[in-house]
């Protein structure tokens, strides 16, 4: 193990994390850490800054099934964390030519089930070999919530469920994502607490989404669907 290794396996393992996984998240944290110097994939720039995201990661372990899609994965939170946990495959779609060429890396490396698409939501939602594909959707710390529905909607499969780390709802945020998920074929199924105002947000699948959805690159953000 190297240095970082090291610190991170001893975080993880105060932070409650399961022995048999330590050791593959502390060598995915190292390899995380060590290309952060190089390409942006991270705000967190040390053992004990990243740590604090890997177990964070793993509370949408018991919300997700096999295959899961994960929208905007930068360096694989919480995609890589959660393929590590459960074995699932997982589908990273990343617009950043680096950070897809260091998931797919990771993802050798680490000999886990999955796929880097160097590619826009926008654009990869209405791909028919990715759309309505998968049974679970992720997506870490982007944008409104209303967005990340349109984002990550279209891939799932009817019966499919998104798996959503949230933080408190803004003004008038919960009406709108209600009111989006319905238009894009889904429903607001549960909310799970976590510490503070962090929370799970489940989103049913229950039809196909509409033809029009995800619109053009950027417009999902600039204009948030029923916002």
């Amino acid at each position: 193990m190297t240095t970082e290794e090291s610190a991170l396996a001893r975080l993880l393992e105060a932070g409650g994390v399961a022995d048999p996984l330590v050791p593959r998240l502390a060598e995915y944290g190292a390899r995380l850490l060590e290309t952060n110097r190089k390409v942006n994939l991270t705000g967190a720039k040390s053992a004990d800054e990243l740590a604090p995201h890997l177990i964070d990661c793993l509370t949408v372990v018991p919300f997700v099934v096999d295959s899961i899609v994960d929208i905007g994965s930068g360096g694989g939170l919480p995609a890589i964390p959660l393929a590590i946990a459960t074995g699932f495959h997982v589908t990273m779609i990343e617009s950043t030519a680096k950070k897809a060429r260091f998931l797919e890396e990771t993802l050798a490396a680490l000999g886990l089930r999955g796929r880097a698409i160097a590619e826009r939501a926008e654009v990869a939602g209405h791909d028919p070999d990715l759309r309505g594909r998968f049974a679970s959707g992720t997506a870490r710390a982007v944008s409104s919530t209303s967005t990340v529905l349109e984002l990550v909607l279209p891939f799932l499969e009817p019966g499919g469920v998104g798996a959503f780390q949230r933080g408190a709802f803004e003004p008038g945020e919960r009406n709108a994502a209600e009111d989006a998920a319905l238009v894009l074929g889904g429903r607001l199924e549960n909310e799970i607490p976590l510490q503070g105002e962090r929370r799970i947000l489940l989103v049913r699948k229950d039809a196909e989404t509409n033809g029009r959805f995800p619109r053009r690159i950027g417009i999902p953000e600039k204009r948030p669907l029923c916002r």
